[in-house]
Parts: C-alpha cells; sequence; structure tokens
C-alpha cells in the first residue's frame, strides 16, 4: 500500500487515542489536536485569549526552545507517516516540526522528565507551511504507544494525522476463547471497497457498536449490473466460526443480501473459498452466524458481498488465529 493514508489513524480520538500534556496551549486545546472532524473556522469568533481556533495552539515564544505534545496512541503500532495539518493556521503556524515515538508501558506521570522515557526520533525535523496539510513519509520506526510531537519554535496545529499498522500482543490474543480477527484493535485493515460514497470502509470495523448511520459503511444506489463488496485483511490468518453482519441505523438502505468468501492464508486474492453463500440481511439488525458457516482452511483476507448495495455498520469475524 503506497498511499500511507490509507493505513489507520493510530492517532484517532473516535478509537481512543488521548492528548495527554502540552507544555502549553494559551489560544487552543491540546484535544483538539486528535479530532476526527476536519477543522472548522468560525468567523469573528473570540475568546477572552484571542481567536478561536480549531486546534492546538500556544503563545507566541519569547525565549530559545520547542513548544510540544504528549500523545497517548488509540493502539500500539508501527508509524508508516504523519499528516501534520495546519489548516486555518495562516500567520500562526509553526515554521517547522518534528516527530518522536516511545513504547511505554503507561502513561507517564504529571511533570515526569521526557528526555529519560527512550523517546526516538522518528521523524526528524520538517518544515510546514500553513492552510496545508503536511505529508510526511515515515521509515524504520519502532513499535510504539506514545508520541511527542515538536513544533518550531511555536504556533497552531489544526490536527495530527498519525497513520500505520496496529500490532497487537497476539500471544495474549491467542489464550482468548474467541479472537475477532477482523478488528482494528486486533491489526485487521479494510484493504479495498467498490464504493464509499456515503460512508468510509474503515467503519466497517470500528470497535463498539455504531453510533448511528454515519458511523458505517454505505455506497450510492447501484443503476447498472453486479454488486458492492469490501475486502478486509485479518489482523492474523484463522479460521472463522462465528460472523456478525450488523445493519443498525440502516433501515431504508440496507442491502438486501450478503455473502462472505475468503482467501487462504498461502494463496493469492484471486483464490477465494465460500465462507457464507449468499444470506438475506435485515435492516436496522445485528446478525449472527454460526452454523450457517462453510467449513473452511485458515484464510487471511474476507471479501464481503452486498446485493446490490446500500450500508453496513459492522462486520465481525469471530475465530481462532493459525498457529
Amino acid at each position: 500500500m503506497n498511499d500511507f493514508t490509507e493505513l489507520v489513524n493510530l492517532a484517532s480520538e473516535r478509537l481512543g487515542a488521548v492528548a495527554l500534556a502540552a507544555n502549553d496551549e494559551f489560544f487552543a486545546a491540546k484535544e483538539n489536536l486528535l479530532r476526527d472532524a476536519e477543522p472548522v473556522w468560525r468567523e469573528g469568533e473570540y475568546t477572552e485569549r484571542g481567536k478561536w481556533m480549531d486546534g492546538w495552539e500556544t503563545r507566541r515564544r519569547r525565549e530559545p526552545g520547542l513548544d510540544w505534545c504528549l500523545v497517548r496512541l488509540a493502539l500500539p503500532g508501527i508509524v508508516r507517516g504523519v499528516v501534520v495539518d495546519t489548516t486555518h493556521f495562516r500567520g500562526n503556524f509553526p515554521e517547522a516540526c518534528s516527530l518522536e515515538a516511545a513504547e511505554l508501558a503507561s502513561d507517564p506521570p504529571a511533570g515526569a522528565d521526557l528526555a529519560t522515557l527512550g523517546f526516538r526520533q522518528i521523524l526528524p525535523r520538517r518544515e510546514l507551511s500553513g492552510d496545508a496539510r503536511n505529508a510526511f513519509a515515515v521509515d524504520g520506526a519502532p513499535r510504539a504507544t506514545h508520541l511527542l510531537l515538536r513544533i518550531d519554535p511555536d504556533g497552531g496545529v489544526a490536527r495530527l494525522r498519525v497513520h500505520g499498522e496496529v500490532t497487537p500482543d497476539w500471544q495474549r490474543l491467542a489464550a482468548a476463547p474467541e479472537v475477532d480477527l477482523a478488528a482494528v484493535e486486533n491489526g485487521g485493515r479494510v484493504l479495498a471497497a467498490s464504493d464509499m460514497f456515503f460512508g468510509p470502509r474503515h467503519h466497517l470495523i470500528y470497535p463498539g457498536p455504531p453510533r448511528g448511520m454515519f458511523d458505517g459503511w454505505e455506497t450510492k444506489r447501484r443503476r447498472g449490473p453486479g454488486n458492492d463488496w469490501a475486502v478486509v485483511g485479518l489482523g492474523a490468518p484463522g479460521t472463522i466460526h462465528r460472523a456478525v453482519v450488523d445493519t443498525s441505523f440502516f433501515k431504508g438502505n440496507a442491502p438486501g443480501a450478503f455473502a462472505l468468501a475468503g482467501t487462504p492464508a498461502a494463496a493469492g486474492d484471486e483464490e477465494w473459498c465460500e465462507i457464507l453463500p449468499r444470506t438475506p440481511l435485515a435492516p436496522d439488525r445485528e446478525h449472527v452466524f454460526t452454523g450457517e458457516l462453510v467449513p473452511h482452511a485458515p484464510v487471511a483476507r474476507v471479501r464481503l458481498d452486498i446485493y446490490p448495495d446500500g450500508g453496513v455498520a459492522r462486520l465481525r469475524l469471530f475465530g481462532r488465529p493459525t498457529p
């Protein structure tokens, strides 16, 4: 996958990322950095400290040094690229930024000396443009749970997107009676989809129940032949013994039916085996399938076919990872 922005945003607030600390947030709060929504501009709105800005913004620095923000990632992983978004910051964006990463057992205590915690630079100093999505690829990063964003010397950043590969603790997961092999927190990825006009494919494997129709995958109305589909890369190859297809909140736009097929771990994308034949779906309902599943060899990817189009909130694929 060449475009790192197609990978999971490890710093997504929706997935559980937290801005733990910052040396300064005089004009705008650090928590804004991790919002999933796009930054907005409110014309003419001011607070008692200055212009309201949708991002993290520090005061003007009058002494040497850099401002910083410490982030706990939503999921441990390997960073492949970052987007430092300065949208709406035109005369008040930082000149440059850098990024450090560390794998920590817990959050550092308040006031901890970050220099002693083993942070390693994964993105050296890079110049920033104002009112722009500054994208930087990252190579050779270690597994990380926490990041330290430094801005040089001060200013505002609207959003920080940290795209990478989730690296769950499979030794611990393998001890569980069953594992959702498709879940994003277990390393699952929605690799591709035929259409995402109304809702992105990544929502299919998000944690927790859906929060509304906006929180699922939905395609446009199909007017020609064929059907829509999404391909999920499992966090680990395995056999599936329980599937959950959730159409919650999709009432007049749920698919009429669906099917599941898998690619054996040692095979190419073109070799698919049936996991569940074409089966009717009802609107606004969580569907659970066990005995209906076809016995199959371990699979590494699963294709969800929906007929002909519509919206699916969640796809859960429970099973056992292959030893």
